[in-house]
């Protein structure tokens, strides 16, 4: 039986595209072969490869100045990869930090440069609210300004995204990226890992902006280094050619429900209805401001936390899982990415209401 699936990653992915996958594994499109068994620079892979590319641009509008880019290593990765391919003769850079993983890029940022906190969201309650831009106080000269959209295990996103003119602005979009509409021309950089709205784990996206792929440091890797992987189209060593083929089947299915555009539409919906819930009772707690609460992943707190493993338990029995919280911060998490349907929404509500009216 499946589930309704709430982890916040590796996450829950279209029936439709599992089914796909299932039914292509041991021979894809008459090649007899899988996917993962093909050579990465072989016509058929190149085809998967090239789709993926064309479909995610369409997908994201990203404009003829910003290169894609499929890498390894995943969004944590890149918190080192970043500053090597963007310092260029800068000692700087600049962050915004709004959670646990902007707080990760500015840490590691430290061992290639001198980190300048430009702006924190953390209050006595934790990380919960986006500083707006009229908070940020910018060094002199920043290589960039780093900034995570959308933090998973504190739940704030932010929403107003600023022009920051000659200054690059760097965005790690994981856990929100193909949810709503983005501006791409206003970041020099964008990355993220797959395995929430993208697909599968193992593939990391980084759109890069043409004119700064000249930045990176002599010590930079060279399977790290963007400008090389730009010129070698994402082969310049084996791709994780499976999770980009997974990558390519949501990026087609996500064009069938109406795009980007649509689909932000759905998680509105679907994050208004779980926010309500718990806005409406005294039995659940979501500390976030509501300015900068994130579509996607929704922590909310029993107001009696004697009652967290009865909660989780009561959710297993009816097919709700993985709503545990994330260690650091406890309570519960709901992640409701693009592929959690609203009738999963709905159960989970259904469930929070019914627990409350027993317990009350």
């Amino acid at each position: 039986m499946r589930v309704f699936n709430f982890a916040a990653g590796p996450a829950a992915m279209p029936e439709e595209v599992l089914r796909q996958a299932a039914e292509e594994m041991l021979d894809w499109r008459g090649s007899g072969m899988s996917v993962m068994e093909m050579s990465h620079r072989g016509r058929e892979f190149m085809s998967i490869h090239e789709e993926a590319l064309g479909d995610l641009r369409e997908l994201l509008e990203v404009p003829a100045s910003h290169h894609i880019l499929f890498m390894q290593g995943g969004g944590l990765a890149e918190n080192a990869i970043v500053p090597m391919n963007m310092l260029g003769s800068r000692k700087t850079a600049d962050f915004v930090v709004t959670g646990s993983w902007s707080n990760k890029s500015f840490k590691e940022a430290a061992k290639y440069c001198t980190p300048h906190l430009a702006a924190s969201g953390e209050t006595s309650d934790g990380f919960t609210r986006a500083p707006r831009r009229a908070e940020w106080q910018l060094s002199d000269d920043p290589a960039y300004v780093h900034l995570c959209t959308n933090e998973t295990i504190h739940g704030v996103e932010t929403f107003d995204i600023p022009d920051l003119g000659d200054i690059p602005l760097v965005a790690d979009v994981s856990s929100h990226v193909l949810s709503r509409p983005l501006d791409v021309a206003k970041f020099g950089v964008l990355f993220g890992g797959a395995q929430k709205n993208i697909g599968m784990a193992g593939v990391t996206l980084v759109v890069v902006r043409e004119d700064l792929l000249e930045r990176a440091l002599a010590i930079c890797p060279s399977a790290f280094e963007w400008k090389t992987v730009a010129a070698n189209n994402s082969m310049y060593n084996t791709p994780p050619t499976y999770a980009i083929y997974i990558a390519g089947l949501v990026f087609k299915w996500l064009k069938r429900q109406g795009g980007v555009r649509a689909i932000e539409a759905r998680n509105v919906e679907k994050s208004k209805l779980l926010y309500d819930t718990i806005d409406a009772s005294d039995f659940y707690i979501n500390k976030v401001e509501r300015a900068s609460r994130s579509r996607m992943n929704v922590p909310f707190f029993l107001a009696d936390e004697s009652r967290n493993e009865d909660f989780l338990a009561g959710a297993k029995a009816r097919g709700l899982m993985q709503l545990k919280g994330h260690k650091s911060v406890g309570g519960m998490r709901a992640s409701i990415y693009n592929a959690v349907p609203l009738e999963g929404v709905n159960a989970l509500v259904e469930y929070m209401k019914e627990f409350e009216k027993d317990r009350a």
